[in-house]
C-alpha cells in the first residue's frame, strides 16, 4: 500500500506546482485554497509512505521524480526549452532514483518491479 501512497503523493505535489505556473496572479485569491490542499495531500500521503519506507529513500525520490515530471511539464506545456545541462540533470536524477530504489536497503516499488520482472523471465 506504500507505493500506493508514494505514487498520490508524487503525483498531488507536481499538481500543485504544475498550478503555480498555470493560474495567474489575478487568479490567485481563487487557486489558493486548491493549491494548499494539493500539497497538504502530498505531505499526507508522503506520511503515510514513511511508515514503511525510510524518510531519506522516500523524500530523494519523491523529491527527485517530482523535479522530472515537473521539468517536462514544463518543457512540454509552456514550451521551456532544456539546455543539454538540464538534460544532464534530469538525467542523473532519473539515475539516482534508479539507485535508490533497486540498491537501497529497503527499496522502493522500482525494485519490487524489476524482482518481479527478473522472476518471470527466469533471471532471478
Amino acid at each position: 500500500m506504500h507505493k500506493i501512497h508514494w505514487f498520490v503523493a508524487i503525483l498531488s505535489e507536481v499538481m500543485a506546482t504544475t498550478a503555480l505556473k498555470a493560474v495567474g496572479v489575478i487568479h490567485e485569491a481563487v487557486s489558493q485554497p486548491d493549491r494548499h490542499s494539493r500539497y497538504g495531500s502530498a505531505f499526507y500521503f508522503l506520511s503515510l509512505c514513511l511508515e514503511t519506507i525510510s524518510i531519506g529513500a522516500a523524500y530523494a525520490v519523491w523529491s527527485g521524480l517530482g523535479t522530472v515530471l515537473i521539468t517536462l511539464i514544463g518543457a512540454v506545456a509552456y514550451k521551456q526549452v532544456l539546455d543539454v545541462a538540464a538534460v544532464v540533470g534530469i538525467g542523473l536524477i532519473v539515475l539516482g532514483v534508479l539507485v535508490l530504489n533497486v540498491f537501497f536497503q529497503d527499496g522502493g516499488p522500482l525494485r519490487d518491479i524489476l524482482r518481479s520482472y527478473a522472476r518471470t523471465s527466469g533471471n532471478g
